[in-house]
């Protein structure tokens, strides 16, 4: 079945009442619609009707045979067809990425004028011919193979493909029960879809893979969570997140094909993955799936030097949390490490810390042992050898990496034989000292040599302050300038601006995510429209973020936030 719709057809039938979810799946064409108007309305910048599709997928992968919501083990198939459930209640447009919206789907803004959008934004409409899908994976959670988990509460309602030839998947979270939904509810609450909105968006100007989010809509229906797993159930406002990704496949997408041992989808999802994304890779190429095992762990341990290079921890980093694309996806008790501390777990539900920040690295290699133990079955003998191999170049690909990352913040250039020790110290530094992770960084930035060197750091470079406080702070600073010292032709200037350009002054902080969130629980959105507009320039020193104090002292207050799993 082949779904290419036109948006200009799509809102325009919607707003008609064509397209209720109450409606038929059938697919319908733009050519085959009375209803369509002129490019300039309800189309992208460029004039031209923007369309999406599901074909790409169904025609290469198989559907769930079964085509109800009912909750169920799933076989041979790689999706199955899932209708949203509308939100209850009046509906809230709370946040919207702009840059997404004109730079990804190349719509103009002007679009977001009609009300009727939000409905399409949460999933209370579909778009007419939409074929809404939910996909099955498993995974392992917490190191442990947790079987079928699957889509649970999210909508793939199609694929769009922008003229710079970027292929992007839409997917609605928080819409509702799926086969995938086991006990849960199929609903997001409005804190956890605050935090991945303003997370997936600030990631992405921070230069970190990731998904991206175009809108968050919020409601009153009443969705029941116990946060913290104590017992203490409360009421929640309901949201719907609607995010974008080249592609939604995780290692566990593999994984449960491999379980359930069925082998000529799991060859099916990786030759279609390979064509679509792996495009370096010949489709015909004997050696294929090692290639594109290859070329997973050369990204994983990329996306989480990354990770690193920015303090960011993920929090819950099972196998289904992890990307075949290697970009970060589904956010949820992630947080950004303050204090420096290897032992950081952002996730309250973490007892063990099996995802703390310094584990991260070793977790990705559990997952890619996971992901090569799917693979297994459609490699010979001799590519399980060459995967193996290639498996254990991991902690090298890693470390290279990390230390690319942190001798760009530090300003180094080229290599030195001390570089990894420089980076050491540092980091013991900041350990002892518990300076904080973001503005130790950008206040090196910001420093003078010289201020270094004299111990005449200006005040309001606090961190500094803290970290000069240790015992061997100026035993580090002479081996740091003799080493910046000794690169030709750098001059201060240069070094600080390349050193701003990469260490960033604003990163989304649990307390600025749950300033805004108290704040939005009271309808009141001001503080997530200001972080969205600071962290698209966290680079760059703002105004309002200093008078936010986004770059300040983390507040007393804040020194006893939780987050968990509950969302």
């Amino acid at each position: 079945m082949i779904q290419v719709i036109s948006l200009t057809v799509l809102l325009i039938a919607a707003f008609s009442g064509a397209a209720e979810t109450s409606g038929s799946h059938q697919s319908c064409s733009k050519d085959q619609n009375p209803l369509i108007l002129p490019a300039h309305r309800w189309s992208c910048s460029a004039g031209a009707p923007l369309e999406i599709t599901t074909h790409t997928l169904l025609d290469s992968l198989p559907l769930d045979e079964v085509k109800d919501n009912s909750v169920r083990t799933v076989r041979r198939c790689a999706f199955s067809q899932s209708t949203p459930t509308p939100l209850r209640g009046a509906l809230q447009l709370a946040a919207l990425s702009k840059d997404v919206l004109e730079n990804v789907l190349e719509l103009d803004e002007s679009v977001m004028q009609n009300e009727d959008v939000v409905q399409f934004l949460s999933g209370g409409k579909l778009f007419l011919g939409s074929f809404p899908l939910a996909h099955r994976y498993g995974g392992h959670q917490f190191g442990y193979w947790a079987g079928q988990l699957g889509d649970g509460r999210a909508h793939l309602l199609g694929e769009y493909t922008n003229r710079k030839g970027e292929r992007w998947e839409l997917q609605i979270k928080g819409s509702g029960k799926t086969p995938y939904s086991r006990s849960g509810d199929g609903r997001a609450v409005l804190r956890s879809s605050v935090r991945e909105f303003l997370c997936s968006e600030a990631m992405h100007f921070l230069g970190i893979p990731t998904s991206r989010a175009l809108s968050l809509v919020v409601s009153e229906e009443a969705v029941w969570r116990d946060q913290f797993y104590n017992g203490s159930v409360r009421k929640e406002k309901g949201a719907v997140v609607l995010r974008l990704a080249p592609s939604w496949f995780r290692i566990g997408s593999l994984e449960v094909l491999t379980r359930a041992g069925e082998l000529d989808i799991l060859r099916m999802l990786l030759n279609f993955v390979i064509d679509q994304h792996f495009t370096a890779i010949k489709p015909n190429a004997p050696n294929k799936y090692v290639a594109f095992f290859s070329a997973v762990v050369n990204e994983t341990a990329n996306m989480i030097a990354k990770w690193m290079s920015v303090g960011f921890a993920h929090g819950v980093c099972n196998t289904d949390n992890f990307s075949l694309l290697s970009i970060t996806i589904d956010y949820g008790p992630f947080g950004f490490m303050e204090a420096y501390n290897p032992n950081f777990v952002p996730n309250s539900s973490d007892d063990e810390g099996r995802y703390s920040i310094g584990a991260q690295a070793d977790v990705g290699l559990f997952n890619l042992q996971k992901l090569l133990e799917a693979l297994l079955p459609v490699l010979s003998l001799d590519q399980r050898s060459q995967a193996e191999q290639i498996l254990e170049e991991y902690p090298q690909i890693y470390h290279r990496r990390f230390h690319e990352q942190f001798k760009a913040k530090l300003g180094l250039l080229g290599d030195e034989e001390d570089d990894a020790y420089l980076i050491a110290f540092l980091l013991k530094l900041m350990e002892d000292t518990g300076s904080d992770f973001t503005m130790t960084f950008r206040q090196l930035s910001e420093v003078t040599l010289l201020q270094l060197q004299n111990n005449s750091i200006p005040q309001e470079l606090w961190a500094l302050w803290d970290l000069s406080s240790h015992e061997y702070f100026s035993d580090w600073v002479k081996l740091y300038s003799q080493r910046i010292g000794s690169q030709p032709g750098d001059s201060e200037e240069t070094r600080t601006g390349r050193m701003t350009a990469v260490n960033p002054c604003y990163v989304l902080r649990n307390w600025m995510a749950e300033s805004a969130i108290r704040k939005a629980e009271n309808n009141d959105f001001s503080e997530v429209a200001l972080l969205q507009q600071v962290l698209t320039e966290p680079f760059v020193k703002q105004m309002k973020a200093e008078s936010a104090g986004y770059s300040s002292r983390t507040p007393a207050w804040a020194s006893q936030l939780r987050v968990s799993c509950s969302s």
